[in-house]
């Protein structure tokens, strides 16, 4: 993947186009390999798309397509692939009618949009101006300067996946795409990923990705590292996050059913081996899991928050719907609110501190109580930076679940700046309330 723009290089825009195509990339099977930013400078823009060419079967170019005299990906490319720009007067058409319900002709510079490399296979752009397209290449291709023989390079797995049955397919594609990722995604959805399994000789390509919690990715590895050394038809890798390691399985076959087949077989082995650290697959959430959890028991939630500083509240009210389980939450950053809202008792902040298992049972029994919920959750602890003591460290956590019959609480000692803390706290505390719910087996 080859990002362009200056506005990258110098951190004024975040690059989240390539996180999302290997994400849209690897559920298709294909792994990308390298990615690089280059700004807007055709000499250097130039040197990548050529080295890309000459070391990877498939090539995608992200944003510099615009109309303006900065966007310069459209005949770099042209050079570089020898490829010569063609009106495309379709494209022409569909540009001039985006401008026609605000009363304004279409800008000049905007023609030089309709304009693709010759072969070029358009990928229309319904958001915005710029179109995307592919480039198939067949025979020899633009040399690597970095490489001394292609000849003496091993053909990778995309390259004998691609490679070429008859006169419709290529050895070598290039792919270019609009920077926005309004313009981008969809173009990947309808156009993209299609096309890529078409071209893939009928071989299927599919990932699963089951996502876990409660253990560090160390721990998981431990569990699964004979899945994770799996080569051929099927394989496994794993991907740590903060509070959360993914094991994502790939597989290929002859049939999606054959695929799905040996997918199933692989996360049987991996159900096996971690259990209940599994709360959901593909694009699950936790705070997804615990509210269908909720719903299903038909229980009420309520939370009292510190450190989080409404953090699980937030997370628990991204789903849609969440009024049926959730009444709401405190957060008492002070502890005179502790003692006014949540009943915790100024005994007990004195002898135990804030952050203590005694203050997280307070917090969580006083939460139930004052809404009339089935669970009350809480979380205290020390983000950081500042803050931490000898006995009481930054990262210190305390969780606890009030519920009808008892009340739990763990420590945890999380690593990680204050944000990452944060996001360990809300984590860890979703993933209490889960394991303690009716159904909450590996999903």
């Amino acid at each position: 993947m080859i990002a362009v723009g200056t506005e990258l290089l110098l951190g004024f825009v975040v690059n989240t186009d390539t996180a999302y195509l290997g994400k849209v990339l690897a559920g298709a099977g294909i792994g990308c390999y390298r990615q690089v930013t280059v700004g807007d400078n055709p000499a250097r823009l130039e040197e990548a798309i050529q080295a890309a060419l000459g070391r990877a079967d498939l090539v995608i170019t992200c944003g510099g397509l615009g109309p303006t005299v900065d966007d310069v990906t459209l005949e770099t490319i042209s050079r570089a692939t020898g490829r010569r720009l063609i009106l495309n007067r379709p494209i022409l058409r569909g540009i001039e009618a985006r401008f026609k319900p605000l009363g304004i002709r279409m800008p000049g510079s905007n023609r030089r949009q309709a304009l693709l490399p010759e072969g070029a296979v358009p990928f229309p752009n319904k958001v915005g101006t710029a179109p995307g397209f592919m480039l198939s290449f067949r025979g020899r291709r633009p040399r690597n300067p970095l490489q001394r023989s292609e000849r003496s390079r091993p053909k990778n797995e995309i390259s004998r996946r691609f490679a070429a049955r008859d006169d419709s397919f290529s050895s070598k594609i290039l792919v270019a795409l609009p920077g926005p990722p309004v313009e981008l995604m969809p173009m990947v959805e309808r156009d993209l990923i299609p096309r890529l399994r078409r071209l893939s000789g009928g071989t299927a390509l599919s990932s699963r990705t089951l996502k876990l919690t409660g253990a560090t990715e160390s721990e998981v590895d431990a569990k699964v590292r004979r899945l994770l050394a799996m080569k051929g038809a099927a394989t496994v890798g794993i991907y740590a996050h903060p509070g959360q390691v993914d094991l994502r399985i790939t597989a290929s076959g002859k049939s999606e059913r054959e695929v799905r087949g040996r997918i199933a077989a692989v996360e049987k082995k991996a159900r096996a081996r971690v259990g209940r650290l599994i709360f959901g697959a593909d694009d699950e959430t936790l705070e997804g899991i615990v509210g269908q959890l909720l719903a299903k028991n038909r229980k009420k939630l309520a939370v009292a928050e510190s450190c989080t500083g409404g953090g699980v509240a937030e997370r628990i009210t991204r789903v849609p719907g969440s009024s049926k389980y959730f009444l709401g939450g405190v957060v008492a950053y002070s502890n005179p609110l502790k003692e006014k809202l949540l009943s915790v008792s100024g005994r007990t902040l004195r002898r135990h501190g804030a952050v203590s298992a005694q203050t997280a049972r307070a917090m969580a029994e006083g939460v139930r109580g004052l809404t009339g919920a089935d669970f009350g959750l809480s979380v205290t602890g020390i983000a950081g930076p500042a803050g931490g003591t000898k006995t009481k460290p930054v990262g210190l956590v305390y969780v606890a679940l009030a519920g009808p019959r008892r009340t739990q609480v763990r420590r945890f000692l999380f690593s990680g700046d204050r944000a990452t803390v944060r996001v360990k706290a809300s984590q860890a505390a979703l993933d209490l309330l889960r394991l303690h719910l009716p159904g909450a087996r590996s999903r």
